[in-house]
């Protein structure tokens, strides 16, 4: 006898966020019932499928075949649902949007409430931080990367290179003096991530910078050490897009350390044909070449450090 198809759904939420509780709460049920048809699950199939201990629900090398086998199923109901009930021309439900702290915050965060306004029936949610979202897990519906993926079922686009320059604050270099050499940096505080909680290599930035330089003040996220930055505390790698309108900084040797990145724009493959994502991957593509030149800036030097004219 078959096992019911309907369990998977509750396995496929287990398998992704590991508690029974968290579980029920994705699927509206309680956890004794999410423990229910799993067990039923198991049972049909003859096979443990998770791993049980104190800190979650683990699987099994079974379970994670059956993850895919699932994944698959799971994609298919999504297909037939676009195709007959007509989900693709529809304009309403949640777009989750996973993106860096300094993306998220900065950039997406004040223009997002013009897609809002226009379709009222759209829940939109942006996931700021710093990380990589999984979006087989459905993690997300669309991410904002650091990189392009290598593999998965996933399509990405090319949505905008960005400039970082060294920044300072006024007052820091009013208490400090002018900065006229890089090997002067030694000698400052340096504000910058945590090294072995960086997520990503494009965040590894000091190495660029110059030798044998470390962060004496770090933090995994970029609106702190922005605030540190601004507050005066130190010299910080700063994006380009955030800091180089604030009036209170002002970059450092700008001719000499500059730095390049890019922000990738990637989704599911199933998601692709869903009119609310699609929607929003529009919006946020519009957003970001309209702003273009905020990304990418240059600066020519002037007489004195901290004295520049912006181009």
């Amino acid at each position: 006898m078959f096992f019911d198809w309907d369990d998977l759904r509750y396995f496929l939420s287990v398998a992704r966020t590991g508690r029974l509780t968290a579980a029920a709460g994705r699927m509206g049920t309680d956890h004794a019932t999410v423990s229910r048809r799993v067990r039923a699950l198991e049972e049909k199939l003859g096979a443990a499928l998770f791993t049980r201990s104190p800190r979650g629900y683990t699987l099994t090398d079974i379970g994670e075949r059956l993850l895919k086998h699932a994944e698959d199923i799971e994609s298919t109901a999504a297909h037939i649902h676009n195709d007959i009930a007509g989900e693709r021309f529809s304009l309403s439900g949640a777009v989750r949007i996973g993106a860096p702290d300094g993306f998220g915050s900065f950039f997406l965060a004040p223009r997002i409430g013009e897609l809002a306004a226009r379709n009222p029936e759209l829940e939109l949610q942006i996931v700021a931080m710093p990380r990589v979202f999984n979006l087989s897990k459905r993690e997300a519906d669309i991410a904002i990367s650091l990189s392009r993926p290598e593999r998965g079922r996933l399509f990405s686009r090319k949505l905008v290179d960005y400039t970082l320059h060294l920044y300072a604050s006024k007052d820091y270099l009013r208490r400090h003096g002018p900065i006229t050499r890089k090997e002067e940096f030694a000698r400052h505080l340096l504000i910058g991530y945590i090294p072995e909680l960086i997520y990503t290599p494009e965040l590894e930035y000091l190495y660029a910078v110059g030798e044998n330089l470390s962060a004496r003040l770090s933090s995994t996220n970029l609106i702190a050490q922005l605030k540190a930055t601004e507050a005066g505390t130190g010299l910080c790698i700063l994006p380009d897009f955030i800091a180089g309108d604030l009036s209170s900084l002002v970059p450092v040797l700008p001719d000499m350390v500059e730095l390049r990145r890019t922000f990738w724009l990637i989704a599911h493959e199933d998601s692709r044909e869903s009119a609310r994502v699609q929607t929003v991957i529009q919006f946020i593509a519009e957003q970001v070449e309209q702003s273009h030149r905020d990304f990418v800036r240059s600066y020519k030097p002037t007489a004195t450090t901290g004295n520049v004219a912006r181009r």
